[in-house]
């Protein structure tokens, strides 16, 4: 039988040679990605999300908001699960409290009326 492809061998270390890597330069990449990974992702979301804690809490009635569904009114009553948002004049409606998305400046709803 003809053989095209030669057996490869794998040659012996060069005498002297370093090791081929050590233990930190094979977990370098990993701790290289995971600080990425916090850095680009993890800790803006955290911001993000103690900024509307914060808005959340801050929360009283006679504020303009926007509720997540693009509700536009004054809240009228504040609470830990369940809030109060007027649309309308003598139109008053229940929302979740976290659905409120955006706290308007005072007066927005007199302008987009």
């Amino acid at each position: 039988m003809v053989h095209i492809i030669s057996n490869a061998w794998a040659a012996a270390p060069a005498a002297g040679a370093p090791p081929e890597g050590s233990v930190l330069v094979q977990i370098l990449p990993f701790v290289v990605i995971a600080v990425l990974m916090y850095v680009l992702i993890l800790r803006p979301q955290s911001k993000r999300a103690r900024e509307q804690r914060a808005m959340l809490a801050a929360l009283a009635p006679g504020d303009e908001v926007v509720a997540a569904g693009g509700l536009l009114g004054r809240l009228t009553e504040v609470g830990p699960q369940y809030s109060m948002v007027e649309v309308a004049s003598g139109v008053v409606v229940k929302i979740q409290t976290s659905s409120v998305q955006l706290v308007l400046p005072k007066d927005t709803i007199g302008k987009a009326r």
